[in-house]
């Protein structure tokens, strides 16, 4: 038979996580291959980009939108689990899943705001509404693009949780280079030594004789994790020691209210990173992704007919 849409996955693959028959996507397809009778040659399908097979591509996505429900968890890269919530609503016997029942989850309903209520600055750029039937084509592309970079951000969160502090510290010295700081040029971005590094961990010098630096502090927290008003206190402190006025502060978190309020009203000039912004950073540079498909749209050319 046809291979199943993501949304018909959502159940089974739920049931495979809650009964211990898998820990991890790539578990779930033999059962979901004799559950739906998909044959050799149906399982062998590629989706057009030619990386995975639409049947990995859709098992992938039925375990994504079941985790912004908060009805499984990721522990680690490519290992999940079902949550207590998970139990809680396979207790009440559906008898399917979709995302209009995803809908009653605090979660997943805040992750489906943020397709169309613009992101702040400091979370990052506005993306498109989630994808109707209504939508023109075009709005529709740029809809899923939206939902492809949302995951692709928590891809890049879970991967900077896994780096060790002076990778991240590279990674983030990297971004700034790609982003045009020191004339993109790595050679005029530089780490602190680990020991005595006073607070600073990286500098980008912005002119070639080294006259003007950005001084950067990188946080590898947890999410619950927020970077608070002692700790941007600190870097103020450390820029004041090093007669600089520039600074960069970067987490894999988020800043309290007290710490932006307090950046607010200092001389110097700090510019804060959240983890949402970082990685759509990361996404726009193209720092750690690189593009794998690209779709071209193409108008009739009026001054060929003219």
């Amino acid at each position: 038979m046809p291979i199943p849409d993501y949304e018909t996955f959502m159940l089974p693959v739920l049931k495979l996580f809650s009964n211990g028959a898998a820990k991890s996507v790539a578990d779930c397809l033999p059962h979901l291959r004799a559950e739906f009778s998909i044959s050799d040659e149906e399982a062998n399908q590629l989706i057009p980009s030619g990386r995975l097979t639409t049947l990995q591509s859709r098992a992938h996505w039925a375990r994504t939108y079941l985790s912004k429900a908060g009805l499984l968890r990721s522990p680690r890269r490519n290992v999940h689990e079902i949550t207590q919530l998970g139990h809680e609503f396979l207790a009440t016997n559906p008898d399917h899943i979709s995302n209009t029942i995803l809908s009653q989850f605090d979660d997943f309903a805040a992750w489906r705001a943020l397709s169309i209520t613009p992101r702040s600055t400091e979370a990052g750029s506005p993306i498109a509404p989630p994808i109707d039937d209504r939508q023109t084509p075009e709005d529709a592309i740029e809809a899923a693009t939206a939902i492809l970079n949302s995951t692709l951000s928590d891809d890049l969160l879970s991967l900077l949780l896994e780096v060790t502090p002076q990778r991240f510290e590279r990674i983030i010295l990297d971004l700034l280079s790609a982003m045009g700081y020191g004339g993109g040029r790595l050679d005029n971005a530089s780490m602190t030594p680990t020991a005595g590094d006073g607070g600073i961990d990286g500098i980008i010098n912005e002119d070639a004789l080294g006259l003007d630096a950005v001084y950067i502090q990188a946080k590898r927290y947890a999410p619950e994790n927020k970077v608070s008003r002692p700790d941007i206190q600190r870097f103020i402190g450390s820029l004041t020691g090093e007669g600089a006025t520039k600074g960069v502060f970067v987490t894999t978190s988020d800043f309290s209210r007290e710490a932006r309020d307090y950046i607010q009203r200092v001389q110097h000039r700090v510019v804060l990173i959240n983890g949402r912004k970082l990685t759509d950073l990361m996404i726009a540079y193209e720092v750690g992704v690189r593009a794998r498909q690209t779709y071209v749209l193409r108008s009739v050319d009026e001054d060929y007919f003219a």
